[in-house]
């Protein structure tokens, strides 16, 4: 970004501020010894006033100001600004230092400062920064401030900005080689295909080979052709998938540095793309103390980014948020039996008693996943040693939320929901586990 060129500023260096605060006390000496001479403490004050003038006047004049914004980010994934500068002739006997005002969104307390390297006759500096929120961040304004040559004077210059930044959901793991591997492997591609394997859909006869389970074998078929013969199914595909979010105030919560609304998503994401690459349809939906948004329903691959655009567009809210009318919200636009998996954060059992009764309503039409990341704090408490009342006070805390917090996801799984519940760093890889599991089984069809 070019930027308009105003009118710089001068102010007095950090060393002139040193050199008046020496001359000081030896101005009060010297009127102490000699007061006649008196008039040499203000006379060397002036002689370095202009002294600062003068070393302002020969600093370097900035001819131009050149700010490389990124237009795109991704929380949790660091990116970098870059600010050029040129001089007219003579360069800076300093490094000069540049500072960018943006949203604290994007950096925390929304400042970044870094001196500029000469480097091919160019002065230039790369800022990195790492977003911990999603959602549009603006970069307001840059300064850019340098030294005289007899380093007594600093001249600044500031310029606004015009710039914004698109903080999107982390997909981060889509990308890995590793789910790129899984998906050249997997018993499902990008390619449309019918597919013989596992699944719930008979499809054919085949010759039964040494290996194959055994339970596959038709009985009838083999006794009338005296050869073995097992069966094979085609996987199941067209399944519809919602994953619905919990943007209420404890899923805002960060956890190592990120809320786990987005820990969340970057999971949601990654399944995500394994169910398109299978031929199933995906939709988003965000909640809190009423609905946000649902996204249609994804049918293939290339349309990924309209999931990680409806994504990024959930709020964070500081509400409690409202199960009852969200679940009943989201079955009433279902019209088929679907995967519903519902991402959420509760603390204690009275708090989850709403969200138990409506998911129960949620699992008569629909099979239902919910995912919850393991409290890493509260296992970190009931494992500390006990050393003084308050140790052994805040462990016995623990252990009762611990127990309490088993207790709910208890209650979910015998109302014949999934649970998943795994450290933030595996939570990915939990989801996506599940996720295949439902589709071996073949309990949406």
């Amino acid at each position: 970004m070019r930027l308009r060129w105003p009118f710089p500023v001068f102010y007095p260096s950090a060393q002139t501020a040193v050199l008046l605060a020496l001359a000081a006390p030896l101005a009060l000496v010297l009127a102490a010894a000699a007061p006649r001479a008196w008039i040499a403490a203000p006379a060397l004050g002036g002689a370095l006033l202009v002294m600062v003038l003068l070393d302002a006047l020969l600093a370097p004049v900035l001819t131009g100001i050149r700010v490389i914004v990124p237009e795109d980010g991704e929380v949790g994934e660091p990116f970098a600004f870059t600010v050029l500068a040129d001089f007219r002739v003579e360069s800076p006997r300093a490094a000069p230092v540049a500072a960018l005002a943006l949203d604290p969104r994007l950096a925390p307390g929304g400042r970044l400062v870094a001196p500029l390297a000469f480097d091919s006759g160019a002065w230039s500096a790369r800022i990195a920064t790492t977003p911990t929120r999603r959602g549009p961040g603006p970069v307001s304004a840059v300064w850019l401030r340098w030294d005289g040559p007899l380093g007594l004077a600093t001249r600044q210059v500031r310029q606004d900005l015009d710039a914004m930044i698109r903080i999107r959901p982390n997909i981060a793991p889509v990308r890995s080689p590793a789910l790129q591997m899984f998906l050249r492997d997997a018993q499902f591609g990008m390619v449309a295909r019918r597919i013989r394997g596992e699944g719930t859909e008979f499809e054919a006869l085949a010759d039964y080979e040494p290996g194959m389970d055994r339970r596959r074998i038709d009985w009838k078929s083999s006794a009338r052709h005296a050869k073995l013969f097992v069966k094979e199914y085609e996987t199941e595909r067209n399944n519809q998938i919602v994953f619905a979010f919990d943007c209420g105030q404890t899923m805002c919560e960060p956890i190592v540095g990120l809320p786990r609304i987005d820990r969340a998503v970057t999971a949601a994401l990654t399944t995500a793309w394994i169910a398109l690459g299978a031929q199933d349809r995906v939709a988003v939906y965000g909640f809190a103390r009423r609905p946000q948004v649902l996204s249609p329903f994804v049918t293939a691959p290339r349309e990924f980014a309209r999931l990680q655009e409806a994504a990024a567009a959930f709020d964070y809210s500081a509400e409690q948020p409202n199960f009852t009318l969200a679940l009943s919200t989201l079955a009433a636009r279902l019209r088929r039996r679907s995967l519903v998996v519902v991402f959420s954060e509760f603390t204690d059992p009275t708090s989850a008693e709403l969200m138990i009764e409506s998911m129960r309503r949620l699992v008569e039409r629909h099979r239902v996943i919910f995912v919850v990341m393991a409290d890493a704090e509260l296992a970190d408490f009931v494992a500390a040693p006990v050393r003084t009342a308050q140790d052994a006070a805040m462990a016995v805390t623990a252990t009762t939320l611990q127990q309490q917090r088993t207790l709910v996801l208890q209650r979910l799984r015998h109302a014949g929901i999934l649970v998943v519940e795994a450290p933030h760093q595996h939570i990915g890889n939990r989801l996506l586990d599940a996720y295949l599991a439902v589709k071996r089984a073949g309990s949406l069809g």
